[in-house]
């Protein structure tokens, strides 16, 4: 769904051209607001779509079904914006939390985490009709289910472990320095302000050392 609209992360395409062309240079005031428009307008229908699809519609949540028959049937429609706007705001909030990625980040987490959670997805859940067609008891089903999740946790956190070994053992690579300019993350101070700041220490040092002499 995201992919869909080219939100944010999957908006590399237009963020490298976004200050140089496109629609971000070449209009301006109303031409370019309904520009903008126009993809909001998108992301309300892939989220209407993925209401009807994966969320039931107009039907309301499990619970509240009696809702249903309020206003001779007009109440469905509250629950059918409300999951909307549901779906709505887990866009904006994509958008405003996640930093933007590098190609290749975007490139890597692709091909190694999503196509193959994907592909074990569909495994997944072909092996759920199959048990739903058969009449499996709701049981195994749970069980089944609640062993997936667990396998998932033991992988990513057995993953996690080994990489971090790999680091403290010293096997991963040092990369060298490259060439251009790279910004400092927080925390960081470029080693030449630290050796300007001990040469500092030390002449003022070297500085109070005469003065109590000459005194």
């Amino acid at each position: 769904m995201v992919g869909e609209t080219n939100r944010a992360p999957f908006d590399l395409a237009e963020a490298e051209g976004e200050l140089v062309g496109g629609f971000h240079t070449e209009y301006s005031s109303l031409k370019f607001a309904l520009f903008f428009l126009a993809e909001y307008v998108n992301i309300v229908a892939v989220s209407a779509l993925a209401t009807t699809l994966f969320l039931g519609g107009y039907h309301a949540l499990p619970g509240l079904t009696f809702t249903e028959n309020w206003l001779g049937g007009w109440f469905t429609l509250f629950w059918f914006v409300a999951k909307v706007v549901g779906f709505f705001f887990v866009f904006v909030w994509l958008r405003g939390t996640l930093p933007r990625l590098r190609y290749d980040q975007f490139m890597k987490f692709g091909w190694k985490v999503l196509i193959p959670t994907s592909l074990v997805w569909i495994l997944v859940l072909a092996t759920l009709r199959v048990m739903s067609q058969r009449a499996v008891s709701r049981p195994v089903v749970f069980g089944f289910s609640i062993g997936i999740v667990l396998l998932v946790v033991m992988v990513t956190t057995l993953y996690d472990r080994s990489v971090t070994k790999a680091k403290e053992a010293g096997m991963l690579p040092e990369l060298p320095a490259p060439s251009f300019p790279v910004p400092l993350l927080p925390g960081q101070t470029l080693l030449r302000e630290i050796t300007l700041d001990v040469n500092q220490i030390v002449e003022a040092a070297e500085a109070t050392e005469l003065e109590n002499q000459n005194g």
